[in-house]
């Protein structure tokens, strides 16, 4: 058989990464916002004595970082898309990139709880003037991070609420590196506003202790995003099975074939709400897999699937 006749079944795996991201520009931008106010709260807690807003500026450093390691996860996974060593394409990147922002995430977590821990037992001089006017152009710089990332992530999740809603089942937004580049925006700007209460509180009522304590606070918070993103992001990364509606929805397809059941069934996430999946279909009536798998609705968004088909007695 020549080859152009075999090119007629055969597919590549770029699954639409190789395509720029809505989100990639946009990330651009807020890293150097990001990188810009990192320097000037860290500089100024230090100068200031504040450690509210030296964890702000901690916390914002940690995201410059993952913010930087995104935009390059956008980056390596359109450049590879295309790569035939990836065996389901590079849609994976995408997941690897939030886990390793949900790692660093936990490790200043760690180091803002250590120095807020020292500042309770040897507490500092803060000069509070100064130290609000910084955190609240933290703020302010947050908020229109926030603004710059609105549209995209809230359109992936929506995007995602939406296959819920049809199939019922819950997976998470869609892009995992844009979703987790907006939450760690997100906890950014709630950690700037326990910065300013903090110092609000130290120099109108003499609550000085409160620094440091919502220094624990803004790490506690920082936890819990990292958390979720590891969770999330880990899933895709081992292989787990796709949620129980999903497999669900495949056999009821597959066995409203008469005589049709499924013996085997792996489904797998290989991309932002992309799947793959394996099936094993038992049959008195075998039929070519090309049949069952155009039993299967394209909004399930499986983008490469292997059926194998065995007879058995009626």
């Amino acid at each position: 058989m020549h080859t152009k006749t075999i090119e007629r079944w055969a597919h590549d795996h770029a699954f639409g990464q190789d395509k720029k991201k809505s989100g990639e520009r946009r990330t651009m931008i807020v890293i150097g916002i990001t990188a810009v106010m990192m320097t000037v709260e860290i500089a100024a807690g230090m100068a200031f004595g504040s450690m509210a807003l030296l964890a702000d500026g901690l916390h914002m450093a940690s995201h410059a970082s993952t913010l930087t390691i995104s935009a390059f996860a956008y980056y390596f996974t359109r450049r590879h898309a295309r790569d035939a060593r990836f065996n389901f394409g590079t849609g994976k990147i995408n997941s690897l990139a939030a886990f390793a922002s949900a790692t660093l995430l936990a490790g200043f977590a760690l180091v803002m709880v250590w120095e807020s821990i020292m500042r309770l037992l040897s507490p500092v001089r803060i000069e509070f003037g100064q130290a609000i006017l910084v955190a609240v152009l933290g703020l302010a710089v947050n908020g229109s991070c926030l603004l710059i990332l609105k549209d995209d992530a809230h359109e992936h999740a929506h995007d995602a609420d939406d296959h819920h809603e049809h199939h019922g089942h819950d997976h998470g937004p869609a892009d995992h590196n844009l979703w987790s580049a907006y939450l760690h925006v997100l906890a950014d700007a709630l950690t700037s506003v326990l910065a300013i209460l903090a110092l609000l509180a130290g120099r109108y009522m003499g609550l000085a202790w409160m620094d440091p304590l919502m220094g624990v606070l803004g790490a506690a918070l920082v936890t819990r995003w990292s958390w979720q993103l590891l969770r999330a992001s880990s899933r895709v990364l081992l292989d787990m099975q796709a949620p129980e509606p999903v497999k669900k929805t495949i056999r009821e397809r597959i066995e409203s074939v008469d005589g049709c059941r499924v013996s085997d069934l792996h489904v797998w996430s290989v991309g932002p709400a992309i799947y793959a999946a394996e099936i094993g279909v038992v049959t008195a009536a075998p039929k070519e897999p090309g049949h069952y798998r155009k039993l299967l609705p394209s909004s399930l968004r499986l983008v490469h699937v292997t059926v194998e088909v065995a007879r058995c007695e009626p």
